[in-house]
């Protein structure tokens, strides 16, 4: 199928390779370079034959299609000696430079014989010779094929490494990369780093660099002591390479990386986002190297016991880490036995066997914000169950033993209950289950009663309907098993879930209370209706009313509410105390404090929780103090005692740990840790508790708050300039399941593209951020109900389409914004991206980009007027001032000098001079400095523009502000040596 219409001309042919040459490399651009060059045979001129040639080359070599490269390099050849004045000096570059990808490419063929490499390698060399070219590209693939099939390296390495470098050298990158692994190779991880550090520190880098060499350089920084450089270069390194064909053996390498440091979870996440590579890589030297990578992982794995695992693998079926590891050893051995074969060497097999007897480097070595183990790897609708490190009581071995231990355990709330219901489920659905016939166990159908409710008590937060339904059930078989007080404390569960789902969508908190109410009043008639309830029975559903009550003041913050609340959470207390209830004591406590909170009296509420903690301390339940800790760590969030609150939760986390993570609500704490933290200024110890928060919310199935919890640590990660961190998270949060089939919320993964988008912009990957930015464009054009998002959005798009230079799909995407601002203003966005698109038009541009530069701040004065007659005051400096010091600045790139003054001179008018607290001296004093330059150096008028300087710095020294003066002072001196 035909990717684009056929140029009908050499002007369009050539706009046709120049927009495929922006496409990434892969199957798409390599067929439209396919059908380019069937179109420039048709023109019948050979030059553009020949730009289409090269292109098609281009994509086969970065396709990982060796075999095609070489074929059209023979058309190439050709041409060139049939017509060499066709080839101009950069044509003629290109085409001796490419000597070495074909090179490259009959390396990568086992079934090349050796001779034919060796052959190549003689007619490069004539040609160079011919050509009057030096020859040191020569020797360094001679050097290459050497270090490939393991034969006389050292002399190769010396006859090419002390050669001087030539224009057809390859870059410093790459060539750096082979010196170093010619180190790496004789075992001297110190010097081959060394060797790499311009390339891993950024000064040196091409196409494939430094995403090639960091691959290499993981181990060895492991090796000698670097670890967490190891971690920083494989977040940027794996970035560079992931679903890359022609970079398969990168892939590889990470994978390894991940199965050497205790990741053999992200290993398998890595894998599963690159098992396309299986199909897609056509160079079996390439395939070898990511097969043998993805072999450590899966033998790794498989050591580690969890060979049962899924593994994305071949397309056609399914995959276990044993299957797949079976598969891919098969292949891998193969491929390299024909290596060795071709080569006369076992070079191939002795390097595979040395990565897979490698021991793990570190037993574990974090090394993304999301941090998991193959515990962890499990269905999203199997949550898997948090550990504890307190040992549990021995799960009884007999049958009724086990019953009646779950019942006990399930009326004190105890948190070892759960683990008791979950073996008598496993037993219960077995094929052979025998019921017990004991009278003091009951009949089955109370067990499967039973059952029920603890399904219905471990559904999600947000599955309320779910939850009451199957309370509802559980209460139907209560009554079948004779049990009329379990049937009315299932009732009165399903009555509470109820009230919580909202089954017309209004999220309206009238609605809501009214409904809180209606269960309220009919647990009471439930209560008063059923005889005989037992203690246990009658203060749960006490406990039930009170806390109906307590929902209901929380949803409407009614002071006509607050009496009732107190009064249910008196009455369970009296109860409670009454029959010596320990457990259900302290919940009334712990509601009395929650309803002082609730009302706004955080004092009062502080002192009750005191209280309870005192006597939780003294007289239990043990697993109600982490709570209990966590809501007294809330109220002093909510007094300001930012330092006592983290202590409160730091207490309460510890505590916590002694049990099941859902018991004592572990999630809670560590969100709260999270918030205590940013208070006390310690964001990177917040990071981890909110991240931790996040995989424990998924644990329990609640997908919606983990991913809720991900995005603030992801936008965290991102404003402490952890971009690289930010981006690793979102790129495994937007790779799963539930995300990838669209499952997931899609204005929740918006919102995570939108902070990838931005992570990969602050990380100047402008081409990746730009994409990411039209697409959730276009995506979000279509939200009627939100069109201030979709204004914010095409805003930001339009910036970065402007700093791609992209002039004409920036306005458009600007207009996009001012539409959406239409209808739901935006005002500051909408006139920072005005602002900066005006700028960057006319700093791009200089006069020739004005008039569309003064278009833009045509456009912000609009807004900037409408904000006004909204009553609408920015954040920092006000748009009018903004909009002033943008018409200097444009208009002095562009060189309209007194204009550009003018404004500036507004700009100073409209701030006013600063005070001495005032935070808009930097901003004064900048508006001043550019007024100075355009006048003392463009304008060429130095005595005046001195004496703006001196006045400035002057005041900005009297009033304290020095180092808002100092760019002044600095401009000062420049005038005056000038002068």
């Amino acid at each position: 199928m035909p990717t684009a219409p056929h140029p009908q001309n050499t002007d369009e042919l050539y706009r046709a390779l120049q927009e495929n040459d922006r496409r990434p490399y892969g199957r798409a651009r390599t067929v439209t370079a396919e059908e380019l060059v069937d179109a420039a045979e048709r023109f019948d001129e050979p030059v553009p034959l020949v730009h289409a040639l090269l292109e098609l080359q281009e994509a086969y070599t970065y396709g990982s299609e060796p075999r095609k490269s070489p074929v059209v390099f023979a058309r190439l050849l050709t041409l060139f000696d049939e017509r060499p004045d066709v080839f101009d000096e950069r044509l003629r570059h290109m085409l001796f430079w490419r000597f070495k990808w074909v090179a490259n490419a009959l390396r990568a063929l086992p079934e090349v014989p050796l001779t034919s490499l060796r052959q190549w390698l003689t007619e490069m060399r004539v040609r160079y010779e011919k050509a009057g070219l030096g020859l040191q590209p020569y020797y360094g693939q001679a050097y290459q094929l050497a270090a490939h099939t393991g034969e006389d390296t050292t002399l190769a390495y010396e006859l090419w490494a002390a050669r001087s470098r030539t224009r057809l050298s390859d870059c410093e990158a790459c060539e750096i990369c082979e010196r170093a692994l010619h180190h790496l190779a004789a075992g001297d991880d110190e010097r081959a780093l060394h060797a790499w550090a311009p390339v891993l520190n950024g000064t040196e880098s091409c196409q494939e660099e430094p995403a090639r060499s960091v691959s290499y350089a993981l181990l060895p920084l492991l090796r000698t002591g670097h670890a967490d450089r190891a971690r920083e270069l494989h977040l940027a390194g794996y970035r560079g390479c992931r679903r890359n064909p022609s970079m398969a053996g990168e892939v590889g390498r990470h994978l390894e990386f991940c199965a050497l440091t205790g990741n053999e979870a992200r290993g398998l996440e890595l894998l599963a986002e690159n098992r396309g590579l299986f199909d897609e890589v056509d160079s079996p030297l390439a395939l070898l190297d990511l097969l043998t990578g993805v072999e450590v992982l899966l033998r790794r794995i498989e050591h580690l016991g969890h060979g049962d695992l899924p593994a994305a693998g071949f397309a056609g079926r399914a995959w276990t880490v044993t299957g797949l590891r079976a598969e891919v050893r098969g292949r891998a051995d193969d491929l390299a036995a024909r290596f060795d074969a071709r080569n006369g060497t076992t070079a191939h097999t002795d390097r595979r066997r040395t990565r897979l007897d490698r021991a793990p480097l570190l037993d574990a070595l974090e090394l993304t914000l999301r941090t998991r183990g193959l515990d962890d790897i499990v269905p999203a609708a199997a949550p898997a169950p948090a550990s504890a490190p307190r040992t549990a009581d021995a799960v009884p071995e007999s049958l009724p033993d086990l019953i009646l231990r779950a019942r006990a355990l399930d009326r004190q709330g105890h948190p070892d209950a759960p683990a008791c219901w979950a073996r008598l489920r496993t037993l219960a659905t077995a094929r052979d289950y025998v019921h017990p016939d004991d009278p003091a166990v009951g009949p089955l159908v109370r067990l499967r009663a039973d059952l029920l409710a603890d399904e219905a008590g471990r559904t999600g937060d947000e599955e309320y309907a779910a939850a009451a339904s199957l309370h509802e059930e559980a209460a139907g078989l209560y009554e079948d098993a004779g049990e009329p007080g379990d049937a009315a404390v299932a009732r009165a569960c399903a009555l509470l879930a109820g009230a919580g789902t909202d089954a017309e969508g209004t999220g309206d908190p009238e609605a809501k209370a009214a409904r809180f109410t209606a269960a309220h009043q009919a647990m009471v008639r439930l209560h008063e209706e059923t005889p005989g309830l037992a203690p246990h029975q009658e203060a749960r559903l006490l406990r039930m009313r009170a806390t109906a009550l307590g929902l209901r003041l929380q949803t409407s913050g009614s002071e006509e509410h607050v009496a009732p609340a107190f009064a249910e959470a008196d009455r369970l207390l009296a109860f409670a105390t009454r029959h010596d209830i320990t457990g259900q004591i302290s919940g009334a406590l712990l509601l009395r404090a929650g309803t002082h909170a609730v009302s706004g009296d955080l004092p009062a509420a502080l002192t009750e929780a005191d209280a309870l903690l005192d006597r939780l301390k003294e007289r239990g339940p043990a697993w109600h103090l982490p709570r209990t800790l966590g809501l007294r760590g809330r109220l002093r969030l909510g007094l300001r005692d930012a330092e006592a609150a983290y202590n409160d939760l730091t207490e309460g986390l510890r505590l916590a740990a002694d049990w099941p993570a859902d018991a004592v609500d572990t999630v809670r704490l560590h969100g709260d840790l999270a918030e205590a933290c940013m208070r006390l200024g310690r964001p990177d110890e917040a990071l981890r508790h909110l991240t931790r928060s996040a995989e424990l919310e998924l644990r329990r199935g609640n997908r919606t708050d983990a991913f809720c919890a991900y995005s603030s640590a992801a936008q965290l990660s991102l404003d402490l300039g952890r971009v690289e961190d930010c981006i690793a998270l979102l790129d495994s949060l937007l790779a799963e399941p539930d995300v990838t089939t669209g499952e997931l919320d899609d204005r929740l993964v918006a919102q995570l593209r939108l902070t990838r988008a931005r992570a990969l912009h602050a990380g100047e990957d402008l081409k990746a951020a730009t994409a990411e930015f039209v697409a959730l464009a276009a995506e979000s054009a279509g939200w009627d109900d939100d069109p201030g998002s979709h204004a914010m959005i095409a805003a930001e798009t339009a910036v970065l389409l402007g700093e791609a230079g992209e002039s004409g799909r920036a306005r458009e995407a600007a207009d996009q914004a001012l539409a959406a601002h239409a209808r739901s203003p935006r005002y500051e966005q909408l006139s920072n991206c005005l602002r900066e698109l005006a700028r960057l038009r006319s700093q791009q541009q200089g006069p020739d980009g004005l008039p569309d530069a003064l278009a833009f701040l045509a456009d912000a004065g609009k807004v900037a007027d409408e904000a006004r007659a909204a009553g609408f005051e920015a954040r920092g400096r006000s748009l009018d001032t903004a909009l002033a010091y943008e018409y200097g600045r444009v208009n002095a790139y562009a060189g309209a000098y007194e204009d550009a003054l003018t404004a500036l001179e507004r700009a100073i008018a409209l701030l006013g001079e600063p005070g001495p607290e005032e935070d808009h001296a930097g901003e004064w004093a900048e508006c001043v400095r550019l007024a100075a330059a355009v006048e003392g150096v463009y304008l060429e008028r130095p005595a005046p523009a001195l004496a703006r300087l001196d006045a400035a710095v002057s005041l900005l020294a009297a009033l304290g502000h020095t180092e808002e003066a100092e760019p002044l002072t600095a401009l000062v001196a420049k005038l005056r040596d000038e002068a």
